[in-house]
């Protein structure tokens, strides 16, 4: 069976490949996740997933595959990062509300040799209108402060939604697992 590698040092993404009991290991990308001038929130999240799982392969040996992911959040065709503190999760979660916000998770999986195979997965989140007391107790609660648009939607974070619309629950998470399964057989590795 070929070597496996997680090119994310995200514990949500770490968890979620975990599901498939498959042996990995994980390593750092060396990525510069900034945004090239008018590039797309669908567009970026694609490049970043490549350059990682690519950025991780080319340090491999033997049959290596590295798989990376990106996710972007789209409000009105702008971007939105993770927040990193209280005050950015806070006016992040104010400019969703009431919003339909897309969520672009592309993923890739690349060998050393260069073949690769990628996917992305789009999920639309319907927020409901949320008061600023909503959001901050959320906030205060779950602090999500290391995720795109401030909302852990495994956790706490489902109540500020009317509904979710997407193919796989997985990918708003991070790492959309029927796509990651898909590539995995691709590139020969057992899965059920």
């Amino acid at each position: 069976m070929p070597r496996l590698v997680l090119a994310s040092t995200s514990r949500y993404r770490r968890e979620l490949l975990e599901r498939l009991r498959l042996p990995f290991d994980v390593a750092r990308p060396d990525v510069d996740e900034t945004a090239l001038p008018g590039e797309s929130p669908r567009d970026l999240a694609i490049r970043l997933a490549e350059a990682k799982a690519r950025a991780v392969a080319s340090q491999q040996i033997n049959d290596s595959w590295a798989l990376g992911s990106d996710q972007v959040a789209e409000v009105e065709g702008h971007s939105l990062g993770k927040p990193g503190g209280c005050g950015a999760a806070i006016a992040q979660l104010r400019a969703m509300s009431g919003r339909v916000v897309r969520f672009h998770t592309a993923l890739c999986l690349a060998h050393a040799d260069g073949r690769s195979f990628a996917g992305i997965d789009l999920t639309e989140v319907h927020f409901r209108v949320l008061t600023d007391d909503e959001i901050e107790r959320y906030v205060d609660a779950e602090q999500p402060f290391d995720c795109a648009g401030s909302f852990k939607s495994e956790g706490l974070g489902i109540s500020l939604f009317e509904r979710i619309d997407n193919r796989d629950p997985t990918a708003l998470i991070g790492l959309p697992m029927i796509a990651t399964c898909e590539l995995l057989r691709k590139a020969g590795f057992p899965l059920p």
